[in-house]
Parts: C-alpha cells; structure tokens; sequence
C-alpha cells in the first residue's frame, strides 16, 4: 500500500508541475504587462528596438489597445503576417474580444501552422532586440524553429 501511494504522489508531483510549466498566450501576455508596468519608458523602447518602429509609434498603438501586452501581439503579428500594424489594431478592435486566435486568423494565420501553434503557445521573448521576438528557449540559439 505504502508503495502505491509513493506511485500516486509522484503522478501528481510530475503532472503537478507540468501544469504549472504550461505556458499559454495569456501567461505570456501578463507577464509582458508586469514587465512594461516597472518601467513603461524602458518598455517602449524595447518594442521600438525589437519591431523596428519609432517610439511616438509605440504610443499610438499603446493608447490604441487595452495593455501593453496586447501592444506586443499587435506589433507581433504585423511582423508574423507582414501588415501595417495600423492594419493590426484595426483587427484587434474588431475582434478583441473573441481572443488572438480570431484575431490571428482573421489576419491570415492558418489554424494548425506552426505560426498558429507559437501563438496559443505565447512562443514571444520581449528582448528589445530587433528582430528578436520568437522565445528560443534556454540553450537554443538562432535558427533551431519553433519548439515542440
């Protein structure tokens, strides 16, 4: 019996924290606004740096969306689909609240693509890095794709 229940209690021990190791757009999304709350100047920056748009550009999008956070996405999946993100707030509007998978799809993400997957996933690094928003993950370097 003692035997059993060490069993039992390693299932859910592992199944435990893997549940807390699942991360989704929604965790990626606050812990995007946690960061921008610290220092929403430095946050401005880094979307600048790493989309490649101007500061004043940044504001914009940021007085246009509900969270800093969603003013990633918005520069994200203009970078993701090619398009303005004028053209991606509009979207976002639309469709805010049915969720960023409406929205990516609506922007021509195919359910099931690999863009589609990195997206429910939250697969998104804030780096400030140009062209830098794809998550590689620890010990991944450029080029190693999407992780699955």
């Amino acid at each position: 019996m003692r035997k059993f229940s060490i069993a039992v209690s390693f299932v859910f021990l592992v199944t435990g924290f893997a549940g807390l190791a699942h991360a989704d757009i929604n965790d990626f999304i606050r812990r995007v606004n946690e960061q921008a709350k610290t220092d929403i100047k430095s946050f401005n920056a880094k979307l600048s740096a790493q989309f490649g748009i101007p500061v004043p550009k940044v504001d914009d999008i940021l007085k246009a969306v509900a969270s800093p956070g969603d003013a990633f996405m918005v520069l994200q999946l203009a970078q993701m689909t090619n398009k303005q993100p004028e053209t991606v707030v509009q979207t976002y509007q639309a469709n805010r609240d049915k969720g960023w998978g409406v929205i990516a799809k609506e922007l021509g993400i195919k359910p099931g693509s690999p863009e589609f997957h990195a997206l429910k996933r939250g697969d998104f690094a804030l780096t400030g890095k140009a062209g830098d928003s794809q998550d590689q993950g620890a010990g991944k370097g450029k080029g190693k794709g999407h992780r699955r």
